[in-house]
């Protein structure tokens, strides 16, 4: 073999060397196998994150949905509440409560007070980020994921019908 062909094919195996794992995961996604995990895990960034990309969503959401005001409900009964009692209410009207990045406290992530967008669709970190790519993001999602907070002992405690449409969508 010709030194000029060896040095064609070294440079040919050097490249596909360096752009294969570029590569796979994009190969992936397209035959319906799960995207990679981002490097960094996503993160919490609240509700008005997304209001520039989804306008409609966030206003609606806003004006209409319960979940855009659940704080001042959980504010009202707080006094009346034990620690744990609290804990319970932070994990269905807040956003991403006990989670890493998640709502910590009224004072310390105010913008995580509400039960916003992220309750349902995850961390929005690495979506917005990326400027909107739609694999790093839930978009489709399962009843089990709504039964979370919507599920037949609250719905028996608290004496409301779980919704389908929650001011959004």
């Amino acid at each position: 073999m010709s030194v000029r062909r060896r040095s064609l094919y070294a440079a040919l195996l050097t490249a596909v060397l360096f752009f294969a794992p570029l590569l796979v995961p994009a190969f992936a996604q397209q035959n319906g196998q799960a995207p990679p995990e981002p490097a960094t895990p996503a993160s919490y960034v609240g509700s008005k994150a997304c209001q520039e990309c989804h306008a409609k969503e966030y206003d609606s959401y806003s004006r209409y949905s319960k979940k855009a005001h659940s704080s001042q409900s959980v504010k009202i009964m707080a006094k009346k509440l034990t620690a744990e009692e609290l804990r319970g209410c932070f994990a269905c009207h807040t956003t991403g409560y006990g989670r890493p990045g998640g709502f910590v406290s009224f004072e310390k992530t105010p913008e995580l007070a509400n039960a916003g967008c992220e309750v349902c669709h995850g961390p929005g970190s690495a979506h917005v980020a990326s400027g909107g790519d739609p694999s790093l993001i839930k978009s489709k999602l399962a009843m089990s994921e709504c039964e979370r907070c919507h599920n037949a002992e609250r719905v028996r405690n608290f004496n409301f019908k779980p919704m389908l449409f929650a001011g959004a969508h």
